[in-house]
């Protein structure tokens, strides 16, 4: 199967000589009353153009895997809905699979290797991975063991049978929001700076009055042992003579970055939390308890690490 341009959009079709029958993919669906290309007598499913950040594939390469799964069931064991409303969401031109845009109803894919997007968020196929949200408590360190016999994320999740990795890291004396995961592709992205993804902390600190310019020097850059660092945003939350609440933004993931940058800048650190890793929010998960991320959270977020 190959996809061309004609008349101005864009349809599906076979290579030449292959037959239906052949290549395991009906013509028309039984019972449906609706051609392969997803067209009604009514002109709904004109396929639409790839999305933004779906990953570019040869447009004229076959995707169908004789032996695989059909697309439309792969679709609804992912959550997307019934066969029949995957079966819409495929000829009404919304699903791609490793960059090519899909319209026929007969694709099979193996669901252990095709990339899906669905209105370019990517659809995680293996159900065997899973993604969690948990809340670090103080004093617990941030790894999945210790030598010390000190608390760590292991333990708060040691009912999960899946072997676990932990993205990023909170000091002992900082809390809020972590990831875990077995995925090892979204573990490495997230963590590799150059995917840029942002984290948000609720930081409170202490020293006096905390001016505008003060902000202004975070975002620009401090100069720490290690090198510059800058902060993407500094708003004030809230304040009270010697202490000020503070909501900072920053794309940096160097040891302890934010309890330095603000002891640079004469403002001691009194309580840390992180709040959001990207668009993964803490919300109003309580302290020591985990939650397994939902498929739109965790398309979003494969999204923000480029999958």
């Amino acid at each position: 199967m190959s996809t061309e341009r004609r008349g101005g959009s864009r349809r599906t079709s076979r290579p030449q000589g292959s037959s239906s029958a052949s290549a395991g993919r009906p013509r028309t669906q039984p019972g449906s009353g609706r051609s392969s290309s997803g067209r009604s007598g009514g002109g709904r499913g004109k396929p639409r153009a790839p999305r933004a950040g779906v990953p570019a594939g040869d447009p004229h390469r076959d995707v169908h895997v004789a032996d695989g799964v059909r697309l439309q069931k792969v679709l609804a064991q992912a959550g997307l809905g019934s066969r029949r409303k995957c079966e819409e969401l495929i000829a009404e031109g919304h699903v791609e699979v490793d960059g090519v845009l899909v319209t026929e109803l007969g694709v099979r894919v193996d669901p252990a290797s095709a990339v899906v997007h669905v209105d370019g968020m990517r659809i995680q196929l293996d159900a065997s991975k899973l993604t969690l949200a948990l809340n670090k408590p103080l004093g617990v360190v941030s790894t999945m063991s210790d030598p010390d016999g000190r608390p760590t994320v292991a333990d708060l999740v040691k009912d999960r049978p899946e072997r676990l990795f932990h993205v990023g890291r909170l000091d002992t004396d900082s809390e809020g929001l972590l990831l875990l995961t077995n995925d090892g592709e979204l573990a490495n992205r997230l963590s590799h700076p150059s995917y840029e993804v942002p984290k948000t902390y609720l930081v409170t600190v202490t020293g006096g009055e905390f001016h505008p310019r003060h902000g202004k020097q975070l975002v620009a850059g401090v100069e720490l042992e290690d090198g510059p660092a800058r902060m993407d945003k500094v708003r004030v939350v809230d304040a009270v003579p010697g202490t000020t609440m503070l909501e900072v933004v920053l794309h940096e993931g160097r040891n302890r970055i934010v309890r330095r940058m603000f002891d640079a800048v004469g403002f001691p650190v009194e309580r840390l939390v992180r709040t959001r890793i990207g668009p993964i929010a803490l919300g109003d998960l309580r302290a020591g308890r985990s939650r397994v991320l939902g498929r739109t959270e965790l398309g979003t977020l494969m999204r923000a690490v480029q999958m």
